[in-house]
């Protein structure tokens, strides 16, 4: 067994094939993929949690983007406070620690590592500028996305293509992510690369209350 077929299983969901190669290669769980991170850090981003905490059990101990991405509370404190310069620095596909935890939806961890100093403005270093806002509101998750901006997130900032997080929350058609946005002074008016603003995104999702009031506001 190698790690083509480790991927090969975290992507289909086998937990048990997963089990398996893993107790037959335990390596392979500290072995990077084809994707260039880790097997837990790709069975997080397959959304497969009982995959990843499974993976978790046969590694040594836990990268910080591991741990964040996994929810892994004690592992992520244990080691920023070990390596408080951790806070802020990016994993090999170009996240934060809080990219990641408000990308997964960890509550207890973003609000740790936001507490103990991490940028909440800092963007992705891998050509895509995404900012941890983005992460949160692409999670759908209206309590981090509340954190970011109560402490300084900007609520206006643009990923990639002039996506803004209004964008994003109009796509999902969130009205409480969209009246926080808001709140927080998100800009209607804002378009993305090609001219489309939030409100016609909604419109396309077929959020047409959602896209009145955007054209009202």
């Amino acid at each position: 067994m190698d790690i083509i077929n480790l991927e090969k299983e975290i992507e289909a969901g086998n937990l048990d094939a997963v089990k398996e190669i893993l107790i037959q290669n335990p390596e392979l769980a500290n072995t990077d993929t084809s994707h260039r991170i880790s097997p837990l850090l790709l069975a997080c981003y397959y959304k497969k949690p009982e995959i990843a905490n499974l993976i978790a059990e046969f590694v040594g101990q836990l990268t910080i983007f591991e741990a964040c991405a996994a929810g892994k509370l004690d592992a992520a404190t244990l080691l920023i406070f070990q390596n408080p310069n951790w806070l802020n620095k990016f994993s090999e596909d170009g996240f934060t620690p809080l990219a990641l935890a408000c990308y997964f939806g960890h509550e207890n961890i973003a609000s740790f590592l936001i507490e103990k100093g991490a940028e909440v403005n800092l963007a992705s270093k891998n050509g895509f500028n995404v900012f941890p806002i983005h992460s949160s509101v692409a999670a759908n998750n209206i309590k981090i996305t509340k954190m970011l901006l109560d402490n300084g997130a900007y609520p206006n900032v643009c990923q990639k293509a002039g996506l803004a997080p209004l964008h994003t929350a109009a796509q999902l058609g969130n009205i409480e992510l969209i009246i926080l946005l808001l709140e927080h002074g998100a800009e209607v008016g804002l378009r993305m690369e090609g001219g489309k603003l939030p409100a016609d995104l909604a419109a396309e999702k077929g959020f047409n209350e959602i896209a009145e009031i955007l054209r009202e506001e």
